[in-house]
């Protein structure tokens, strides 16, 4: 048994004595519920003629209110298909008299009222749906339905929308759905009988439903937010919505699908068709252009309502007006649009819920959450007072004094107290959100005078770009051009700059989203400002994928490096939230630019060094390749079975093996596999092992080298495989270390000392496969190993590379005598003449001393230099892409440069550099000739 409702306030008479009209047809009250059911009938007509028609029922209900739900749910599910009009109409009125007596008691909260409405509405909606589809089939109205059918409701599917799909509905609601059928249910040549039936059967149960008849009705019910409804069916084909949807679909409508849901009849079928629009409507990037289009909304209501004006209380509509539920929910819908796309924790259904989502994620303060929730709860009150005295549907405060005192004593309120704090709550409701849209009548900005500095012939040119060539681009942008140039103009280099910027906006598709975000984020527009005054490279990116910035407004951008395990588990996120293989690549290519931009950002104000920054971008390569090669091996999997024998792992080489690349590196991975005993995989179309996990190879290249929508994730390098480009793309273990124990060449060693696992496919399996690996590799470079018979092979190939490529002048850090690759030569060298397994230079140099062969003074100049080259080089790739040209490099490109090194100006680290190439040339030189290795053959 359930609670005798629990009354926390009493609502006072309007008129006494229609309240003891009322209370003498229930004797059986007493105490607080007698005064509880005389106060709403004294105040409220509708309430006084629900208690005469359900007087015998009353008492009992508010003994235990809980129990008499249940029974008015059971009593509607236990209608006979004859009985749904009448019996539909009982259990409304028993329904709204529940309701309100528990809400104006304060027995129920909010939630609790509009959550029962809400389950009320889609229970009736289901029962008299799936009563017409059950007469139509035993009609054979349906082709192809039986009666098996029925609980299915054939296919047909009702979307609650708007209050109704966010349990929402206040007390005397209409209830908007979208009635839609899965047409596949229907051999396509029934199609236009199967659809004749579904418009039928949606139109009889409106009729159910919204008929008036002497027992009054059960719900209005509004089909009109369906795709075009003028010219539209009631009941419309799935197929035929998505298309609508995909070509025509406004913002205003992905708005109101925030708040969807499936209600009644199928409700699997419409949860199939929500996910098909997921991303209609949640973008994938921060749609800042929605703020402008829900303005739009705002100000068309109000001219067609007539809301607007100055805010009086009485006549007030309290959903609509100034300040209104309208505004709390279009300041949390707007919000949800922008960032849902990119967060699921941001798209609950409810407003309340909606707002709380948002102040979690620092969308919203929490202190304009906390108002606004408790405006929006109090705002609801007062409509569901307004609703109860004449069961109208209607949001506006009354006019009269009278009027305002029925409400004012349903809620035992003063009439003035309540008018005063009613202003109140609509003043502070609408300054909350009136700031977060457009102002109503924006100010003309005056005409600038163009700074000197600044070259009046770009400008001209702007409006002929792609992003500047629509009208609504074009206007967001002229808002924006002010602070635009102010902000060049305070640059070191304003003309520099300008021409940098015009570039990036020649090279922008589309403007429209990008400076709708510069305009809600005026901060970002110092963070393009110096991209574009510094990085050419970061700068041509940014053309083409605008949308990194969302990254930027997502509160954590300028937080620490998260680390490998946690970015791994935040791809694991995005590939989850994605079922087909092409989007998971694709996503993972937005994701991963997003964050490989964030380093680049990083890197280019100065918050890490340019260790750090090619330590971040190798870890983030490894997260890429560990992510995807799964995805890989279970979309291989379908059509050829799992992978034989203990599976494959990814070595990373070069660079990556010693985990540390630049901003423009390709990936140099070798991929060995284990087949075990295996001679073939198990699937529908097997392979034998070797072509196998060759062309699983292939997939999982493919998978990081194709250009998609968003791009490519990385160039791949194979050449460092066993036999090199002439052998198989993927090695057997066994081949693997036979083929280093016997065949390989001393090069070959060299890179190995690098190797490194970064993956391994299928996990867990491949897992003891990777420790094999790695052990191998331990083993064989601690071989011992003399210096004659690695030295001069060394000195040959540091002759050939020199005579391969010569340095193309002092800022190519990377090739030539005493640059990187020489010193990363002998570096491999110190692994393999000592005990030393490290894969980086420093592992490597250290083994020079430890064999004897540096000694610790030239071993720590070389790496002194080696981390120089490496913070120029790195520069170099985030500057231009290419080496630098001090020629050509620009202010903000030379301070960004002398910044990174530490140097005063590009002279003093010219010269160094110059210098240091110098020391350490003759450094590597000098120690090979003491070992007799000339590089010269005999």
């Amino acid at each position: 048994m359930g609670q005798s409702i629990e009354i926390q306030r009493l609502p006072r008479a309007f008129d006494a004595d229609l309240g003891q009209d009322a209370l003498a047809l229930v004797p059986a009250l007493h105490g607080d519920q007698a005064r509880l059911v005389a106060g709403a009938a004294g105040s409220s007509p509708y309430l006084k003629e629900l208690i005469s028609r359900e007087a015998d029922w009353l008492a009992p209900a508010l003994t235990d209110p809980q129990t008499a739900l249940a029974g008015i749910f059971a009593d509607v599910r236990a209608l006979a298909p004859d009985q749904l009009k009448p019996g539909l109409r009982r259990a409304k009125r028993q329904l709204a008299l529940l309701s309100g007596l528990c809400d104006l008691a304060g027995a129920w909260d909010l939630m609790q009222v509009t959550t029962a409405l809400t389950q009320f509405a889609e229970l009736c909606a289901d029962v008299a749906i799936k009563a017409e589809i059950a007469a139509l089939i035993r009609r054979k109205k349906l082709p192809g339905l039986t009666e098996a059918d029925i609980d299915t409701a054939g296919g047909l599917t009702l979307l609650a929308m708007g209050k109704m799909g966010a349990y929402e509905l206040n007390y005397s609601s209409d209830i908007d759905m979208i009635c839609l059928f899965d047409e596949t249910r229907f051999d396509p040549d029934d199609f236009y009988e199967a659809r004749q039936g579904m418009v039928r059967a949606t139109r009889n149960m409106c009729t159910v439903l919204s008929e008036r008849t002497a027992d009054g009705y059960v719900f209005r019910t509004d089909l009109r937010l369906r795709p075009d409804p003028s010219v539209t069916p009631v009941a419309m084909a799935m197929e035929a919505a998505e298309r609508y949807y995909e070509s025509l679909g406004r913002t205003w409508e992905r708005a109101a699908y925030i708040k969807a849901r499936p209600c009644a009849g199928d409700l699997k079928a419409g949860a199939d068709f929500l996910q098909t629009l997921r991303p209609f409507v949640w973008r994938r990037h921060l749609d800042f252009a929605a703020i402008q289009d829900a303005h739009d909304m705002r100000l068309r209501i109000r001219e067609n309502k007539g809301t607007g004006g100055p805010l009086t209380v009485p006549g007030h509509d309290m959903k609509l007006g100034r300040g209104g539920i309208r505004e709390i929910e279009f300041f949390t819908q707007t919000r949800q649009l922008i960032a849902g796309g990119r967060d699921e924790s941001l798209r609950p259904r409810g407003t309340l819920d909606g707002l709380r989502a948002l102040a979690a994620k620092d969308w919203v303060p929490q202190d304009v959450c906390d108002q606004l929730g408790a405006h929006y709860v109090a705002h609801r009150e007062v409509e569901h007072r307004i609703q109860m005295v004449h069961d109208a549907q209607t949001h506006r405060m009354p006019q009269s004094e009278d009027g305002i005192a029925r409400i004012a004593c349903l809620m035992d309120r003063d009439p003035a107290a309540l008018l005063a704090q009613t202003k109140a709550r609509l003043q502070e409701v609408h300054e909350l959100t009136e700031g977060f849209f457009a102002p109503d009548a924006p100010p003309e900005v005056a005409p600038q005078t163009l700074p000197d500095a600044l070259d009046s012939d770009i400008l001209a040119r702007w409006p002929t770009y792609p992003a500047l060539r629509s009208a609504r681009g074009a206007q967001i942008f002229e808002r924006l051009k002010p602070e635009l140039l102010a902000r060049l103009s305070r640059t070191a280099q304003p003309a520099e700059a300008l021409v940098a910027l015009d570039g990036f906006l020649a090279g922008l598709p589309a403007g429209v989203q990008l400076f709708s975000l510069f305009e809600a984020n005026p901060q970002l527009i110092d963070l393009l400002i110096d991209i574009v005054g510094t990085s050419g490279t970061l700068a041509s990116y940014l053309s083409r994928n605008s949308s990194v910035f969302d990254a930027v407004i997502g509160g954590s951008f300028f937080d620490d490096w998260p680390g490998r395990e946690a970015l791994g588990q935040l791809l694991a996120v995005v590939l989850a939230q994605e079922e087909d293989y092409e989007t998971q690549l694709d996503a993972t290519r937005r994701w991963c630019k997003e964050w490989h931009f964030r380093i680049g950002v990083h890197h280019l104000r100065g918050l890490i060094d340019a260790a750090t920054a090619g330590a971040q971008y190798a870890e983030l390569a490894e997260v890429v390749i560990a992510g995807l090669a799964p995805v890989v091996v279970q979309q291989f999997a379908q059509k050829h079975g799992p992978p034989p024998g203990r599976g494959a792992a990814v070595l990373g080489m070069g660079s990556l093996g010693a985990g540390r690349i630049n901003a423009l590196s390709d990936l140099d991975v070798i991929v060995i596999y284990d087949p075990g005993t295996a001679e073939a995989s198990d699937g529908p179309r097997p392979l034998a092992t070797r072509p196998y996990y060759a062309r699983l190879t292939q997939a999982l290249i493919t998978a990081l080298t194709a250009r998609m929508s968003q791009g490519q994730l990385y160039e791949v390098d194979m050449r460092l495989r066993p036999s090199g480009t002439q052998g198989p793309v993927a090695t057997s273990l066994e081949s693997f270390c036979q083929y280093q124990r016997n065949d390989a060449w001393v090069w070959e060693h060299l890179a190995l000392t690098r190797a490194r696992v970064v993956a391994i496919a299928p996990l867990p399996a491949a897992a003891g496969l990777a420790q094999d690996i790695a052990a191998f590799r331990r083993t064989f470079l601690a071989a011992p190993r003399s210096r004659d018979a690695i030295l001069p092979d060394v000195a040959k190939m540091r002759a050939r590379l020199a005579a391969a490529k010569a340095p193309s002048g002092p800022w190519d850090a990377k090739t030539g005598a005493g640059r990187m690759m020489d010193i990363e030569l002998i570096a491999q060298a110190g692994v393999l003449l000592s005990e030393a397994t490290g894969q980086d230079v420093a592992a490597g140099l250290e083994g020079t001393v430890a064999c004897g062969w540096l000694d610790a003074a030239d071993a720590a100049e070389l790496q002194r230099g080696y981390d120089l080259f490496w913070s120029v080089q790195t520069a170099a790739r985030l500057v231009s892409g290419k080496a630098i040209d001090a020629q050509t490099l620009g202010e903000g490109g030379a301070l960004f440069l002398c910044r990174s090194t530490g140097y005063a100006d590009l002279a003093a680290l010219e010269a160094d550099l110059t210098a240091r190439y110098a020391r350490c040339g003759d450094i590597i030189a000098a120690a090979l000739e003491r070992e007799g290795a000339s590089g010269h053959d005999d």
